[in-house]
């Protein structure tokens, strides 16, 4: 049996779940940016790798992905001003979920991109590639997986706390 008291605190945590850890903003900068930036130098290793190796397909790939990283960086940082203008916004996180749209499932499209930028960080950890970063790409990398899983720490322990 709950108590008075148990229900508003409730409705409070839920509101702050919804109005904080789900807000556009806080996916973008947490989960969407992050994995732009997993992209953006997964795609500069295949082109740096294709040349060295002289293969114009791997080098031709890295461009595409970087192409993509860029998109979704910008899909990403539109969604924030939108967000904080108070607007809805017209696009997805990214361009996977934004064609996603045409069949009315932006969401299993970002699920997706979720498993694809998951791949892309396996791919890159196991291959070893990891290592060809510069010494500035590593930190952006480190950076990019500290504020993700950083973020989804936090959230998993403030709700595990309202429990």
């Amino acid at each position: 049996m709950k108590m008075k008291g148990q229900t508003i605190q409730s409705v409070q945590t839920q509101e702050i779940e919804e109005s904080f850890f789900q807000t556009p903003t806080f996916q973008a900068l947490t989960i969407g940016v992050p994995f732009c930036v997993f992209k953006l130098l997964f795609g500069l290793l295949c082109v740096r790798i294709g040349g060295e190796q002289g293969s114009h397909l791997l080098e031709f790939f890295g461009w595409l992905v970087i192409v993509w990283a860029f998109a979704d960086l910008l899909m990403n940082l539109a969604r924030v001003v939108f967000h904080l203008a108070g607007r809805a916004s017209p696009i997805e996180y990214c361009t996977v979920a934004q064609a996603g749209q045409l069949i009315r499932r932006p969401g299993l499209f970002l699920a997706v991109d979720t498993f694809i930028s998951f791949s892309i960080i396996c791919l890159v950890l196991w291959s070893g590639w990891i290592a060809r970063l510069s010494r500035e790409e590593s930190y952006i990398w480190y950076a990019a997986t500290t504020l993700n899983l950083i973020s989804i720490s936090i959230v998993n322990i403030w709700l595990e706390l309202r429990r």
